[in-house]
């Protein structure tokens, strides 16, 4: 018997990452997971194809290899700076004689709300309906049957720079593959790492990549803002090469081994030893030292997402948590350094809501590419469950809430 699979791609800035799940009537089970380095990009856009092309096949392999199925179709995640968000309102009439809400009435509502000006080098590859109204009531979630005259709904949308998409695309298919769908980072993740509860109360979700760091902000069970910080733990790697005068792949290993440098209780900060530029000779470098040329960095990256969540959410949404998630959330310490910048409880995000292979995934840094099985799913079964399996989504809530939320 065939088996129903969804795969998830996430090429990142240091490594490209693929995770295949099968569907199953209890969910999704992951099969296979592959992984390979990657040079082609920076800070999420592509700059050398062949170097982004290769990895993504070494990647896919080695996944293929794994679960023992031959894939084609990927859903893909996308970052970069050249990704923006804005939150927007459509407003449409009813349109049935019975004037009661159906889900033409709730497309044709979500359609006008991107009707927005985009410059004509970028497109929209998200419209997330947060909240409806009806007749001037607000908070509705799911407006399909609800009598009355007027439809409004409130969206967040993304928009990504045409030519970084083309670019993708190209590399997916010269890969062998086809897209199934390109899906904004950030919000894979969250399907990943986040509680429906989380989203309610309010969180902060930061996937720390190696050349950016993604930042969605829920509350009130729907999208507030999305934006992507030009900042990853490559510059915190970089920092740490020149300010021990070391190599970058000698100090990549110091950031993996010390974190942000800080020592255990009772430890004492005996320092551990560095190899100079040359290779050869070494240094005494202890974890103060360490922590001195790190923290910098992680303050700066932290305090760069609290202004950006201070300028675009507003002051009466709460935020009770920070969620830490993507490769970054490894280094040692940062945990309770966030805590102590943010004010509010911090934790650090793996995937979860998937069976399978659960020892092989859960890190945060396999939360993007877990997340796009997730989207996938949704996506799937939101969008063909009339063919495959009838009378499963019966609205547009189940295409519109649980597709995005």
């Amino acid at each position: 018997m065939k088996i129903e699979t969804i795969t998830g791609l996430d090429i990142g800035t240091t490594k490209t990452c693929a995770v295949v799940a099968s569907v199953t009537p209890g969910g999704l089970d992951i099969i296979g997971v592959g992984e390979a380095p990657s040079a082609g990009l920076r800070r999420g856009v592509i700059t050398d194809l062949e170097e982004t092309i290769h990895s993504i096949e070494a990647a896919m392999e080695r996944a293929e290899r794994m679960a023992g199925v031959q894939i084609s179709q990927v859903y893909v995640g996308m970052t970069g700076e050249h990704v923006q968000s804005t939150n927007n309102r459509g407003v449409v009439a009813i349109a049935s004689e019975e004037r009661e809400v159906g889900s033409s009435d709730v497309r044709r509502c979500v359609d006008v709300s991107k009707l927005i000006d985009v410059a004509a080098d970028r497109q929209i590859i998200h419209a997330l309906p947060r909240r409806f109204s009806v007749d001037g009531h607000d908070g509705v979630a799911d407006p399909i049957g609800l009598s009355g005259g007027r439809l409004e709904v409130e969206t967040h949308i993304v928009t990504a720079g045409a030519a970084f998409i083309a670019n993708v695309l190209k590399c997916v298919q010269r890969a062998g593959l086809e897209s199934a769908g390109l899906v904004f980072e950030p919000f894979a993740s969250s399907a990943a790492t986040l509680s429906q509860e989380e989203k309610q109360v309010g969180v902060v979700l930061l996937d720390i990549g190696g050349g950016t760091t993604d930042l969605i902000v829920y509350a009130g069970g729907s999208v507030v803002h999305s934006a992507v910080i030009p900042v990853g733990g490559n510059v915190v790697t970089n920092d740490i090469a020149v300010g021990l005068k070391t190599a970058f792949a000698e100090a990549e290993t110091i950031k993996r081994t010390y974190g942000m440098g800080l020592a255990d209780d009772g430890e004492v900060d005996a320092g551990f030893p560095v190899r100079m530029l040359d290779g050869r000779v070494k240094q005494m470098v202890t974890r103060a030292q360490l922590r001195g040329v790190v923290a910098p960095r992680i303050f700066e990256l932290f305090r760069m997402v609290k202004a950006d969540v201070g300028e675009h959410v507003p002051r009466d949404h709460v935020i009770a948590e920070v969620v830490l998630t993507g490769g970054g959330a490894n280094l040692r310490g940062i945990e309770g350094f966030a805590g102590e910048h943010f004010g509010v409880p911090v934790r650090i995000g793996v995937p979860r809501a998937v069976g399978g292979l659960m020892d092989a995934i859960k890190q945060p840094q396999y939360a993007t590419a877990v997340g796009l099985t997730l989207f996938g799913s949704k996506s799937e079964g939101a969008l063909n469950g009339a063919r495959r399996r009838k009378n499963i989504f019966t609205g547009a809530a189940a295409w519109l809430s649980d597709l995005w939320n």
